[in-house]
C-alpha cells in the first residue's frame, strides 16, 4: 500500500528528515495516506523561537501517560515525549530493530526466555519539578521494570496489560497481589523474578516461554520507562504532566487546541550515518552524526475538520497535513504527478508502503445481529467497497479480503479467491429476505457509527447508510469525537462501526492478536465481533 508524503525542501533539510516522528511514520501509520508537509523558515523566525515544527491532530489527545496510550493520536505526541529501549533504523529499509534507550540489542538465552539488555549511561529525563532542585535524572533499569509493574498493576486499569499478560515470570502473580491491595498502596518493590534491575544500566526479563515478538513490543510506546518520582508527584494528573526521556519536553498542553513541546537539551540521540542504497546520493546523509532533534520546538494544533486544516498548510501555519479527498485534484494532475501550483512552491513528494486494514465491524452483544447470520451477510454484500475507496480515498488503497494488510509478507494473494468480502446485491437481497425470516417481519431501525465529526466521518457514515438502505433496511448514523467512540466501543454500546488498525509492529502477530485468542485486545475489548473489510491509507482514520 502507497504512502505519498510530500514538503517543502530547504537547504537545511529541518523537515525532510522528521527523526523524532520516525516510529509514527514507519509503523503507526495505515497504508496510502497523502500527506504534504512544508518548513515555513520565514514564519518560524518571525516567532524568535528558532525552528518550530508545525503538526496537525485530527483528534484530541486523551492521555500522554505510555501504559494508557492506544491511539495514534495520543502516539503522534507520546512518541516525541518519551523513547522506548528498541527503535527503527530512521533510514534502513524494509526496517531493522536498533537500540535506543538501550546500548546495545539484547543477549538471549539459548532457549529463547531470558533477556539481558544494557542500558545506555547518558540518558536523562527531562527537568522538571518532580526531581530534586527540578533537575532530571539519568534513566537507571529500574524504571523500565517500575514502568512494567504499572501496566500490571491491577488499581492502574492498564489498557496495555494485555501486551504482558501471561507473558513475564512472576508478573501475573504481582498483578494478582495487587487485587489485595488498596489503590495507592500496591509495593513497587515487591521483587518480580522475571524483572530485575541487575544494576542502574543492565535489565533483565525472564520470560514463561518464549515470545519472539518481545523486541518488537520494547519499541512500543506502553513499554517506555517511566520515573516514578513523577507518578507519586503528579498522581492521577499524571496523564496530563508526562515526563520522559524524549526528543522534547511538553511545555503547554491546552486541551482541545494544541501541544507544544520544546527540545530537550540533553538529548542523546543523533541522526544515523549509514542507510538504505541510494539514500547518500538522494542527500538523505547530508546531517550524518549530527546531534537530534533538527527543531527547537514543536506544536501539534488540533483541528478536526478537513478543511480548515487544508486552509492552514496553504497559509503556512501546518508543515505537514493529510490532503483531503476534496482537493486530491489540486495537488495532482492526471492523478499522478504534482501540479505545478506544488511544486512550485518547492514542494517535493516521497511514496512508501505501510499496513492498515479498516473494517466495518459487528457488535455481537447486540440482539439484533448476534443471532442473525443472514442479515450480517446482507450488510457485507451490500457495501461497494471499490466504490468507496474510489470516493474517499482517490482510488489509493486495496480492497481487503481478510485482515491481514497486502503489505505483510504472511498475506496470501489467494485469499481472493475464497473469501466472501465482495460486493454482491444479489446475494444481499436474498439474504436479508432470509434475515427477516429469522427476525420474524422487519428488520428495527439500525446504528452506524464512526470516530470522527468532521465532514468526510459523516460522508464515510453516510456512505455506509445508503449502502445497507439500497436492501430496504432502515439505518441512522452516528457521529462521536475519538475518545467518546473509544469508550462507546469498550462498553459495547455501538451497533456497527466504522474502526480499524494500524500495525503495531511489523509482524502478522499484530494482526491476528485482534482477531483470535484469549487475549484479545482493543478494539475488541473482549467481544465477539464480525467485520466487514476494506484497507485504505490513512492511520488517521484511527485518531
Amino acid at each position: 500500500m502507497r504512502v505519498s508524503w510530500l514538503y517543502h525542501h530547504d537547504k537545511k533539510n529541518t523537515c525532510g528528515h522528521p527523526v523524532w516522528i520516525a516510529l509514527m511514520v514507519i509503523l503507526a501509520g495505515a497504508a496510502g495516506l497523502l500527506s504534504v508537509s512544508g518548513c515555513k523558515e520565514n514564519a518560524d523566525k518571525a516567532q524568535d523561537n528558532g525552528i518550530v515544527l508545525q503538526q496537525r491532530l485530527r483528534a484530541f489527545v486523551q492521555t500522554l501517560d505510555p501504559m494508557n496510550v492506544r491511539d495514534t493520536t495520543g502516539t503522534c505526541v507520546a512518541s516525541d515525549v518519551f523513547d522506548t529501549l528498541y527503535d527503527y533504523h530512521y533510514l534502513k529499509r524494509p526496517y531493522e530493530i536498533v537500540p535506543q534507550l538501550a546500548a546495545a540489542m539484547p543477549t538471549i538465552s539459548e532457549d529463547g526466555t531470558c533477556y539481558t539488555i544494557p542500558l545506555r549511561n547518558d540518558v536523562y529525563f527531562h527537568d522538571d519539578v518532580c526531581f530534586p532542585g527540578g533537575k532530571g535524572r539519568l534513566l537507571r533499569a529500574e524504571d523500565v521494570v517500575y514502568a512494567f509493574k504499572r501496566i500490571a498493576d491491577i488499581k492502574t486499569r492498564s489498557v496495555s496489560w494485555w501486551i504482558l499478560d501471561r507473558r513475564i515470570v512472576g508478573l501475573d502473580a504481582f498483578r494478582d497481589y495487587t487485587k489485595t491491595c488498596k489503590k495507592g498502596e500496591v509495593d513497587y518493590d515487591r521483587s518480580v523474578e522475571g524483572l530485575q534491575a541487575l544494576d542502574d544500566t543492565t535489565l533483565q526479563i525472564k520470560l514463561n516461554e518464549p515470545w519472539p515478538q518481545l523486541v518488537f513490543w520494547l519499541t512500543y510506546i506502553a513499554t517506555a520507562p517511566v520515573a516514578r518520582e513523577a507518578v507519586e508527584y503528579y498522581g492521577e494528573e499524571i496523564g496530563f504532566h508526562p515526563v520522559g526521556t524524549g526528543a522534547f519536553k511538553v511545555d503547554r498542553w491546552l486541551a482541545g487546541a494544541y501541544v507544544e513541546a520544546s527540545r530537550h537539551p540533553r538529548y542523546y540521540d543523533h541522526y544515523p550515518t549509514e542507510g538504505a542504497p541510494g539514500d547518500k546520493e538522494a542527500g538523505l546523509l547530508e546531517d550524518a552524526g549530527k546531534p537530534l532533534p533538527f527543531v527547537d520546538k514543536v506544536i501539534w494544533r488540533i483541528v478536526v475538520e478537513d478543511q480548515p486544516r487544508w486552509r492552514l498548510f496553504l497559509k503556512g501555519y501546518l508543515d505537514m497535513v493529510g490532503v483531503p479527498k476534496d482537493n486530491f485534484g489540486q495537488v495532482f494532475t492526471s492523478g499522478v504527478n504534482m501540479s505545478k501550483e506544488f511544486t512550485s512552491r518547492q514542494i517535493r513528494m516521497t511514496e512508501f508502503d505501510e499496513p492498515g486494514t479498516f473494517w466495518v465491524a459487528f457488535n455481537m452483544q447486540d440482539p439484533v445481529l448476534k443471532d442473525n447470520k443472514p442479515l450480517r451477510q446482507a450488510i457485507s454484500y451490500s457495501i461497494d467497497r471499490k466504490k468507496y475507496i474510489d470516493i474517499f480515498f482517490d482510488g489509493r488503497a486495496h480492497e481487503a479480503f481478510g485482515f491481514i494488510p497486502p503489505v505483510m509478507p504472511s498475506y496470501d494473494p489467494n485469499i481472493i479467491t475464497i473469501s466472501n468480502s465482495r460486493y454482491d446485491m444479489a446475494a444481499a437481497n436474498r439474504f436479508v429476505e432470509e434475515a427477516k425470516t429469522i427476525a420474524g417481519g422487519k428488520i428495527p431501525r439500525l446504528r452506524v457509527a464512526i470516530g470522527g465529526t468532521d465532514s468526510t466521518q459523516r460522508q464515510m457514515c453516510q456512505y455506509m447508510q445508503r449502502c445497507i438502505e439500497s436492501i430496504g433496511l432502515d439505518v441512522e448514523i452516528e457521529l462521536y469525537d475519538w475518545p467518546t467512540f473509544l469508550e462507546k466501543m469498550r462498553k459495547g454500546d455501538l451497533q456497527l462501526l466504522i474502526t480499524g488498525w494500524s500495525a503495531d509492529y511489523p509482524d502478522v502477530e499484530s494482526f491476528l492478536q485482534l482477531f483470535y485468542s484469549k487475549n484479545i485486545p482493543y478494539p475488541n475489548e473482549d467481544r465477539k465481533s464480525t467485520r466487514l473489510n476494506y484497507s485504505h491509507e490513512s492511520h488517521s482514520r484511527m485518531p
